[in-house]
């Protein structure tokens, strides 16, 4: 990080991150004329001054220059220079977050590289599927997903997750969230009222799970995953987990708690929803197998195209116990239906002839190295702080020292130019009772070339809040 003053005219201080100059640029200019630092009309140093005065490439300055210029906060005038600009014509008030959110580097867990897209590939399948399709593809497709697709999804889970499938037990959806929808409102119209979910996981899916008219109960999560013998005394009809890489700790459902969340379904009858959102992604040895094989009829398991493809594929499938899946697909009618026969057709031939293999070999290479990189990084740029979680995935925890705020490492990322969570914005009470700070690092967001560039300004965001927390 640099603390310098821009000299050319003005006595103004500002900070300049070294790894996103321009972002942090815009930053501090914009703090400045927010807080009245900087004054309606005056003039700033020129680009080339000022990009001098703090030790950064020109074109740095220009990008935020012209930024603000088009958000208002600044006026250029022809041979005149850059000034701020009048306070009543520019905004009352700018969120923290940049408007051009898409421009922000992304570490945010669980977000795949969308650069990895396999382009050409999915393009001969559409191909293929598009001359082999028979003329009745065309028409109304079948409620629970194209036959061929829901034979493809079979086979492919039962052979790469363990999980024990016909085509007839396949439905196909427009992405979990749906999946989870029609599943929860098939509970509810069977009686269910009470759901329990791990106390950490996503914000959206407990909203899906709410809004099917499913009340939550949150048992914690620790070393072992999900603490299973909270189930005996919550009275919940329905259990959604993660087991083969818990969202976002990182740690696997242990064997014990396996069979132990098995008995608790086989005793009083209730439903466990695996999401094996990424079980494909295991890094250090063979993955672990799905849940569902230790009870077909008591697990209905949940696979999606998300992460090993990317998420405008928009695919999702579920291995549907006999019992609910005539209430799922009853749900799945009235939402609208399956979704478009042709991408259905694609994807089935894109797995058929071994190119999602290919492809999900070529990407978990590609994300060990970034883990590696990840791990190297923070251990020596902080070594105070810990990588936790098992090396799967697209994510990681990095816990820190005690007392620092991740709400303050959000803030200083976002003045980065970089999205990043805490740990404890995942909770279910939005806070992390007992346990210490920690920040949820993704592995995926970021293309290659800028990979590196998004650990540096993490590592920086974390740093700040640290020395912030150890001078408090």
């Amino acid at each position: 990080m640099t603390e310098t003053r821009a000299n050319s005219g003005l006595d103004l201080h500002l900070e300049v991150s070294r790894t996103r100059p321009a972002a942090s640029l815009e930053s501090a200019l914009r703090s400045a004329i927010r807080s009245g630092r900087l004054a309606p009309g005056q003039r700033l140093p020129a680009s080339r001054s000022l990009a001098l005065d703090l030790g950064v490439a020109r074109n740095s300055v220009a990008e935020a220059y012209g930024r603000l210029v088009a958000e208002g906060w600044l006026e250029a005038r022809v041979g005149a220079g850059t000034w701020v600009g009048d306070r009543e014509h520019a905004p009352e008030q700018q969120p923290a977050v940049r408007p051009d959110s898409a421009a922000l580097l992304d570490l945010r867990g669980g977000i795949p590289d969308a650069t990895t897209f396999p382009r050409s590939a999915w393009a001969a399948a559409a191909r293929q599927a598009l001359t082999r399709a028979p003329s009745e593809a065309f028409g109304y497709g079948a409620g629970q997903g194209a036959p061929s697709l829901r034979s493809t999804i079979a086979d492919y889970v039962s052979r790469a997750r363990g999980v024990f499938a016909e085509p007839d037990d396949v439905i196909v959806t427009h992405g979990f969230g749906e999946l989870l929808a029609l599943t929860a409102r098939a509970l509810v119209g069977r009686g269910a009222r009470r759901i329990a979910v791990e106390e950490y996981g996503h914000e959206s899916h407990r909203a899906i799970l709410r809004a099917s008219g499913l009340r939550l109960i949150g048992i914690p999560v620790d070393r072992d995953g999900a603490a299973i013998d909270a189930l005996e005394t919550s009275g919940a009809d329905a259990v959604l987990l993660t087991p083969a890489h818990q969202f976002p700790t990182g740690v696997p459902l242990s064997p014990a708690r396996r069979v132990d969340v098995v008995r608790w379904a086989e005793r009083t009858g209730g439903l466990i929803v695996e999401d094996d959102y990424d079980g494909e992604f295991r890094y250090d040895r063979r993955s672990i197998g799905a849940l569902q094989a230790l009870a077909p009829q008591h697990v209905l398991y949940a696979g999606t195209a998300s992460k090993g493809l990317a998420p405008a594929v928009g695919l999702a499938w579920g291995v549907v116990p006999h019992t609910l899946l005539p209430a799922v697909l009853d749900q799945q009618a009235l939402a609208g239906g399956a979704p478009a026969t042709l991408t259905q057709l694609t994807l089935a031939e894109f797995i058929d002839r071994h190119r999602y293999d290919r492809h999900l070999r070529s990407l978990r290479a590609r994300y060990r190295a970034r883990r590696e990189e990840l791990e190297l990084a923070v251990g020596a740029g902080l070594p105070e702080a810990r990588v936790s979680g098992m090396a799967a995935g697209l994510h990681c925890l990095v816990e820190l020292p005690p007392g620092t705020d991740e709400a303050a490492v959000t803030r200083r990322a976002l003045s980065l130019g970089l999205q990043l969570d805490g740990l404890s914005t995942f909770h279910v009470g939005g806070q992390s009772p007992g346990r210490g700070p920690a920040m949820v690092l993704g592995i995926g967001g970021p293309a290659d070339h800028v990979y590196s560039e998004a650990v540096a300004a993490a590592l920086e965001a974390m740093q700040v809040a640290m020395h912030d927390a150890a001078e408090a």
